[in-house]
Formats: C-alpha cells, sequence, structure tokens
C-alpha cells in the first residue's frame, strides 16, 4: 500500500494560527508521528510525505507528486480554525462523490477510529471541494484535528502525547481501510538524537541549524525526571548502518554530541 502522506500548510504558509501555534507545526508533528508508527508496527506499506519539515509547497506540486508516484491513498492532515468558540474534528472527502463510492467507505472505516481516541466533539464526516481532494487520482481524505484558536481543543493539541495517540487512530483506520498486516516482530528503530534542551528556542534554532546543512530534523517534547525538555531528532533507521551513517553526517555537520538510541 503506497499512501502519500500530507501535511497542511508549510513555510510561508503557516496556515490556522492560535494559542500560540502555527498549524504547520501542528500537521508536521501528527504526520511524522503516522509515518513513524506505520514504518515501525506494519509490513509492505510504503509512505511518501508531501513535507518532512518546514518549507512552502503548492497544492498542486502535492497532487501531482502523489498522482506521478501512483499512491493508493492521499492523506492530508490539518487543524482548523473559526472564531475561538468552535471546537471538535471532522474530516472531508470530495464534494461530487456519493456515499456509496470507495472513499466514502475508506472514511466510513477511518472516522470513527480517530474520534475513538482523540478526546474531541465529533463534527462528523463531510464533504468539500478541496484542491488536494478534488485533483488526486487516488481516493483522499483530508482530516480536521480540533480547532487551534480554541482554548479547549489547543490545550489537547498542545500536548505531544495527544498527537501520538491521534498519529495511532489515523493509524488505526488506515489499518481497517487497506487491511494492513502487522509485522510479526515490529522493527527496532535506531533514533538520531542531535541536543536535548530546556529551551524551546534553542531546540528550533539547533533544527534549524541541521535543516541549513541538508539534514532532516525536528524537535519533539519529552518529559525526563518531571521536567519538559525538548529533544531534537535527525532521523530514525530500522538499519543499524543507515542510523552510524547519519551520525556521521550530523557530527559531521559540527554536532560532536549527537548521539544514537534504540526507540
Amino acid at each position: 500500500m503506497k499512501l502519500y502522506l500530507d501535511p497542511g500548510h508549510g513555510g510561508s504558509d503557516p496556515g490556522a494560527q492560535g494559542n500560540g501555534m502555527d498549524e504547520k507545526t501542528v500537521n508536521l508533528d501528527i504526520a511524522r508521528r503516522i509515518r513513524n508508527i506505520l514504518n515501525q508496527d506494519y509490513k509492505n506499506v510504503h509512505v511518501r510525505m508531501s513535507r518532512t519539515y518546514d518549507r512552502t509547497k503548492s497544492l498542486s506540486a502535492r497532487t501531482t507528486e502523489a498522482n506521478n508516484w501512483g499512491a493508493d491513498y492521499y492523506l492530508s492532515i490539518h487543524c482548523n480554525s473559526f472564531n475561538g468558540s468552535a471546537r471538535g474534528y471532522e474530516d472531508f472527502i470530495h464534494s461530487s462523490l456519493s456515499d456509496s463510492s470507495t472513499t466514502a467507505a475508506y472514511q466510513d472505516t477511518i472516522h470513527p477510529e480517530i474520534i475513538k481516541v482523540n478526546q474531541l466533539q465529533n463534527r462528523g464526516q463531510k464533504k468539500a471541494n478541496f484542491h488536494v481532494l478534488r485533483e488526486t487520482t487516488m481516493s483522499a481524505l483530508l482530516t480536521e484535528n480540533g480547532f487551534i484558536d480554541n482554548a479547549q481543543d489547543a490545550a489537547l493539541i498542545k500536548d505531544a502525547s495527544w498527537r501520538q495517540t491521534v498519529a495511532q487512530g489515523h493509524v488505526n483506520g488506515l489499518a481497517q481501510a487497506f487491511n494492513l498486516k502487522k509485522q510479526e516482530d515490529p522493527k527496532q528503530l535506531y533514533v538520531i538524537i542531535a541536543g536535548s534542551f530546556q529551551s524551546k528556542k534553542n531546540s528550533k534554532d539547533r533544527v534549524n541549524y541541521l535543516q541549513s546543512k541538508g539534514i532532516e530534523a525536528f524537535a519533539d517534547a519529552v518529559t525526563i525526571s518531571g521536567e519538559q525538555w525538548y529533544r531534537v531528532q535527525a532521523g530514525a533507521f530500522s538499519k543499524k548502518e543507515n542510523a552510524e551513517a547519519q551520525l556521521k553526517r550530523v557530527r559531521d555537520a559540527g554536532i560532536n554530541d549527537a548521539y544514537i538510541i534504540h526507540g
């Protein structure tokens, strides 16, 4: 199964904003978590992401890439906003599709799996004429994971463990919709850690530095001994030799204290 995973917005387009957050950052974090779960736990799943870091990419570039790759499914991750009072989760397929279509059947399967775990009000399964739903040649779904400008939804969205749970809900739905098979022995991942900081700004500076060197990286909030830290990850690999090669790249870029953990 070939999944094209699209974290909405990015780069010069922050998406919705509220409660100190940009939608583009939340979308990317949830999408990465979806990719990581699929890669670690499931067999015969190939994931391509429209972006793996904060960069600008047009809607047409995303759908063209998915179409040319021959994806089996297009999943676009978003958060919502309105006027601070709206709350909840909803997802969309294209407005031209019937309720008996294959795409609608996928939505029927995925939607309840996400609702089971996300602690958000259920705003329902909907249809819209969004570009990524209209211009894709494969079935496509766009999920709106809470309202970033609503204080109650935002309190959940800010929580890394909630984003992990939401990612797992998406994966549970995909696994049912596409009859995905779990690894008999889930892959052991080797994760490159390129710094841990108590300052969020310092972690962002490290991420930006690595990306300027062509190394994909992101900061993940973790709790250690009751304190919040921001840990910079610069790759995760199922093969130790690939992780060691990436570790050398990171160290060659000047991050001498980088190391590998088993995750």
